[in-house]
């Protein structure tokens, strides 16, 4: 890592070591290993390690307690600088899912998920951070957009890869696993020697920040992680279990939702930097509902695999409005404040996350609809909450009832 530089000077920096140009480098190399993991998983985990939905619930469970334990994040950050912290943290997804192929066991699965987890979530958790600090409020929401749009271009050359080759060459877990975690290994360390350390305007606060204020961002992030999960979990499971999805075919409908990203995710962006967050959010949670109570419905009425497909498409576009919720907190937050804030909101968003899982697991092999019946009651919760944000968002006016209560002493 290069020695510290203003972030009010990059621009005499050339375009390609710009503090942007790095998030699009880290939004390009991040999915690349996590997406491909997650499109192997299911066909890895029936065919190799015979797992049923409660071993698929245990492991999202294990993969989830590192989200849960992002507040350590807080505590890095006092002897690590943040960017550094993401490139390590990306470096360790990397080497982990290119390792994952060599445990195919339960014990083994595990172990390896909980350090590519370890990766992924404090990558995440930082990323995020430096996102909103780098980038300005007016901008936020269509360069966001940019940033899933060129996360989703990066992993459809991999996913193409994957459903042009995967048959054609008989090839193996492991390469596939080896060459995609190679890949993001190889960016992190690049990011690591070629850019200089940028420092922002303001210092972040290097311990716990909970503030009463920010209760409607937390609602809404624990009510995200949860329904999250749902999808994340499930909804790809029944591609494999109840329709007989092969890797080729599970890829190629990620490779749908990557191509489906890319056009609409910049587009999600100016919607939100038009209609506002309240608007926005709004039309995700109520889309949400009706796509889980349709998953349900498969199971309850015998819908095919083509309705199936489509909602896990539409899922996907409505998931590219969830940038809404970054950018309502980037006008609520302190700027001191984002990046503990951002730890604590990693956390509360996978309180459920590191239960609902193994719950669940149990519950899917009784009754899947069940499960799925309890997302799109998740999705009206948070349509309920919402309601709750105002249409111009900022400090002191957090909430449509911020005007008519004192400012909290803090």
């Amino acid at each position: 890592m290069r020695p510290q530089f203003p972030l009010g000077r990059a621009q005499e920096l050339p375009f390609w070591r710009r503090p942007v140009t790095l998030l699009f480098l880290m939004a390009a190399a991040m999915p690349v290993a996590f997406a491909t993991w997650s499109a192997l998983l299911n066909n890895f985990v029936i065919e190799v390690a015979g797992f049923n939905g409660s071993d698929i619930g245990w492991l999202h469970t294990v993969r989830e307690i590192p989200g849960f334990l992002a507040i350590g994040v807080i505590a890095l950050i006092m002897f690590m600088h943040e960017q550094v912290l993401a490139l390590v943290s990306l470096l360790l997804l990397g080497v982990a899912t290119a390792i994952t192929a060599h445990f195919p066991s339960l014990g083994g699965i595990l172990a390896i998920t909980m350090l590519s987890s370890i990766g992924f979530h404090y990558f995440e958790t930082v990323n995020q951070s430096l996102q909103l600090q780098w980038l300005d409020k007016l901008r936020a929401p269509q360069m966001l957009g940019w940033l899933m749009a060129g996360g989703s271009a990066a992993t459809l050359v991999a996913y193409v890869l994957i459903v042009l080759t995967w048959q054609a060459f008989d090839l193996s877990y492991n390469f596939v696993y080896m060459v995609s975690g190679g890949f993001t290994a190889v960016i992190a360390v690049f990011c690591l020697m070629a850019y200089p350390r940028f420092e922002a305007p303001n210092p972040q606060l290097k311990k716990m920040v909970l503030r009463r204020r920010y209760w409607l961002y937390y609602a809404l992030q624990f009510m995200a992680g949860a329904r999250r999960q749902i999808f994340i979990v499930f909804a790809g499971f029944m591609m494999v279990e109840k329709f007989g999805f092969e890797v080729h075919e599970v890829t190629a409908l990620f490779l749908i939702n990557l191509v489906v990203n890319m056009i609409f995710a910049p587009l999600m962006g100016k919607a939100v930097f038009h209609f506002g967050e309240r608007r926005a959010l709004m039309f995700e949670y109520a889309g949400l509902a009706i796509v889980f109570l349709a998953y349900g419905g498969i199971y309850f009425f015998g819908w095919g695999v083509v309705l199936a497909a489509t909602l896990y498409v539409i899922d996907h576009i409505l998931f590219s409005l969830a940038l809404a919720l970054k950018t309502y907190f980037q006008k609520i937050a302190d700027p001191g404040d984002i990046a503990p804030t951002a730890a604590v909101a990693f956390t509360i968003n996978h309180i459920a996350a590191v239960f609902l899982p193994a719950a669940l697991g149990y519950l899917w092999l009784v009754s899947p609809a069940a499960v799925f019946f309890g997302a799109a009651g998740m999705a009206g919760i948070s349509f309920g909450l919402a309601l709750l944000i105002p249409r111009h968002p900022e400090p002191g006016n957090e909430t449509i009832f911020a005007r008519f209560l004192p400012a909290p002493a803090e």
